[in-house]
């Protein structure tokens, strides 16, 4: 696509989140003028977009009414009016990821379905509508179908007394796979068909909030199965006619087998650590992929570890960052604050990356940084 900087060209972003907020800060390098549209006047977007508009994303006219002035429209989050954007696609607007994958990524047992049909190794699963006892043999996961994120919608059912904490509503059933690791790959696709795959990283789940901790680039595997990781990665992007960024989340069993778990067809947070720690970060590179760019190398500049900051399990209010100072007298640090006002239990509020030659020091100082950097409420 031709002269996507300056004012003539608007790129539509539907989120106003920290991920929108992590690709302004990519745009306004190619001077891209930004548009976002998210219900919050708050929102984390809202002090650097070009234009920030207060409505719902998920509401179809306001969708289709700030669409309608872009000359792309993308998004940061999933859960927003695919039958707006269908619309507007029909009226030339370009709209990236494609209405269907979006369609496909809200309903958890359409993804599977998916999965299925095109061969993509993933764990056995099977679609309720409700379920009993002896519905699925024990152990098994519940996923809600639409609208968990984060964690949320997501529950672990070991034994018969954990049908109590059951979820209600359509749901997917997964076996409990055996885990050995818990990996990601970013891929980048543009219009002309060009695909590049980040290189494997290693997840680590904080224990309670059901979310990634630690993030470790590169993944500690075997080049064999980081080519089978990345491989599936770059097939599924193919198979979606993705245009964007596509997240695909594996797990690896104790057999040494990879299994798609999930996948986000937008920047994800598996990715953060990229800003950094690759020559082109997978901000940058969905701006590429969806204004018509050559996509930028994935290389690694150095080992990184990446940590999530999230809210205090025991605190919430106005956010207040404590450990800061410290933390930035570690070298190779680089903190990310979300702009977001106020904290709560195991809420987003941040990122830091840590750049080391030395994996395991970067490891050592991101777990030092957790110790020492903590987001609470105001206590006034």
């Amino acid at each position: 696509m031709e002269n996507f900087s300056g004012k003539e060209f608007k790129l539509g972003i539907l989120g106003g989140g920290q991920l929108g907020r992590m690709m302004i800060r990519e745009a306004i390098k190619f001077n891209i003028s930004t548009s976002v549209l998210d219900p919050n006047p708050a929102a984390p977007c809202a002090e650097i977009a070009s234009e920030f508009v207060v409505g719902d994303f998920r509401d179809y006219e306001s969708v289709l009414k700030f669409g309608r002035g872009m000359n792309v429209v993308t998004i940061e989050i999933e859960d927003v009016s695919v039958e707006a954007l269908k619309v507007l696609q029909s009226e030339g607007v370009k709209v990236f990821p494609d209405p269907k994958v979006i369609e496909l990524i809200q309903d958890k047992g359409t993804q599977k379905q998916f999965y299925r049909l095109h061969g993509i190794p993933t764990s056995e699963f099977q679609l309720v509508e409700d379920f009993q006892e002896d519905t699925w043999p024990l152990p098994f996961v519940q996923k809600m179908r639409r609208g968990g994120y984060d964690g949320r919608g997501v529950q672990v059912l070991r034994s018969a007394s954990d049908f109590s904490k059951k979820l209600p509503g359509p749901s997917l059933l997964e076996r409990l796979v055996d885990i050995e690791k818990e990996i990601s790959v970013i891929v980048a696709r543009n219009e002309s068909g060009e695909t590049v795959a980040y290189p494997t990283v290693e997840l680590d789940f904080h224990p309670v909030a059901n979310l990634v901790e630690f993030l470790i680039c590169p993944a500690d595997i075997s080049k064999d199965l980081e080519q089978e990781a990345e491989d599936l990665a770059m097939r599924l992007a193919q198979e979606l006619n993705l245009v964007g960024i596509l997240a695909v989340e594996m797990f690896i069993d104790k057999s040494g087998n990879i299994l798609v778990n999930e996948i986000a067809p937008r920047t994800h947070n598996s990715g953060h650590q990229s800003i950094e720690g690759n020559l082109t970060s997978q901000f940058e590179q969905q701006l590429r992929a969806v204004c018509g760019m050559p996509l930028g190398s994935t290389a690694i500049v150095q080992p990184s570890v990446m940590l999530n900051l999230l809210g205090d399990a025991n605190s919430e209010g106005e956010a207040v960052y404590e450990g800061l100072e410290e933390t930035l007298r570690i070298p190779g640090v680089y903190p990310h604050l979300y702009g977001k006002k106020d904290t709560k239990a195991f809420r987003k509020m941040g990122h830091v990356t840590v750049l080391n030659p030395d994996l395991k020091q970067a490891l050592g100082y991101a777990r030092q940084i957790k110790s020492t950097l903590k987001v609470v409420g105001r206590q006034d």
